[in-house]
């Protein structure tokens, strides 16, 4: 077992990060360990119920499953988890448990943050994604119609508990998906600040085999990785006023794609990948980098065949983009690459991107 933490000093908050490669029942034993209440409600993505429900061993009454994908991500769903939480009489001292991806984490963490001003939580992530990037650091919400992840709150889980058995089963598109996070994180890790060197890029690079053939120990390897950087800049910055703001490349146009798109065509992941590609043009546009460090990037990304994504009309990108979190009321927020896996803020108004 891997075992980090993360430890925010201006709020004094800090939890565990177990990383480990168990047998899936294992996992309801630990989980309640984490648990000081009687009591807990179990919100549990459809496709993980589906293949280890039996196995996790939670009581059918003690559950609640909710459809995969974004646009499950909504007030309806988190409005049904607060009336079973309040079915089931959950005290201020009990729990609300998420297993599931980043969809399930988000949701249930914004219901908790919410019920009885606030109650224990707990993170089972079982995609890529949620293990590498979603299910640490606080960030939970929904989606409306006016943007993703409009409304919702910073709320630390109690434990995030990752068991990589949970990928084996991952379909190939949301195993992708998740690597699109990686391919961020590796474009990112020097503005991280992070007290170690753990070169992400060269690990990508000496280890693609691996990580497509989801070998459980490189797969550990990469989401601790991936953690540890995150955990530098959410400790530093638990409320995005600053640095945090790096953890979004790629996600402004990404966002604005899924928007489009409304949220059918392509998986998050693609979508950051392609915001990741249209930082990268800026940016030479910009002269904030040189053509062959694009070229480089560019080499990366390609190593995991992503599914492309066309060229839809900026004018209506550029729309949904001024709705963005990042956004003021007179420019878009970018984070741009300045430098090897180095990254700044750039405010852009709508006209210098039409242009």
């Amino acid at each position: 077992m891997i075992s980090l933490s993360v430890n925010i000093k201006e709020t004094e908050k800090s939890y565990p990060i177990n990383i480990e490669w168990d047998s899936i029942s294992s996992m309801k034993e630990k989980i309640k360990s984490f648990i000081d209440g009687k009591n807990f409600i179990v919100v549990i993505s459809e496709k993980v119920e589906k293949i280890y429900g039996k196995e996790l061993g939670f009581n059918k009454e003690e559950k609640l499953v909710l459809k995969d994908g974004e646009k499950h991500k909504n007030f309806k769903n988190f409005e049904k988890i607060l009336k079973f939480a309040l079915r089931k009489k959950l005290t201020r001292k009990d729990a609300i448990v998420a297993i599931g991806g980043g969809v399930v984490g988000d949701l249930a963490g914004f219901a908790a943050s919410c019920y009885m001003r606030g109650i224990d939580f707990i993170q089972v992530p079982t995609t890529l994604l949620a293990c590498v990037d979603s299910s640490v650091g606080g960030k939970t919400g929904i989606d409306t119609e006016f943007g993703k992840n409009l409304v919702g709150s910073f709320y630390q889980p109690k434990a995030v508990l990752i068991n990589s058995n949970f990928l084996k089963t991952l379909d190939e598109r949301q195993f992708k998906t998740g690597l699109g996070e990686v391919v961020k994180y590796s474009f990112i890790e020097k503005s991280c600040l992070c007290n170690e060197e753990l070169h992400l890029t060269n690990f990508i690079s000496d280890n693609t085999e691996k990580i497509l053939k989801r070998d459980n120990l490189t797969l550990s390897n990469l989401i601790q990785i991936c953690i540890k950087l995150k955990t530098s800049v959410v400790e530093k910055d638990e409320k995005e006023k600053g640095l945090r703001r790096i953890l979004n490349f790629g996600h402004t146009y990404g966002h604005a794609i899924e928007q489009y798109t409304k949220y059918k065509k392509f998986t998050h992941g693609e979508a950051v990948v392609e915001g990741i590609n249209f930082a990268f043009k800026l940016a030479v546009k910009k002269n904030l980098i040189d053509k062959n460090y694009k070229f480089f990037a560019d080499d990366i990304i390609k190593k995991f065949k992503f599914r492309e994504i066309p060229e839809y009309p900026i004018k209506k990108l550029v729309e949904l983009m001024k709705m963005d979190k990042k956004a003021t009321s007179d420019s878009i927020v970018f984070i741009l690459p300045t430098d090897y896996s180095t990254v700044e803020a750039f405010e852009f108004t709508e006209k210098d991107l039409l242009q």
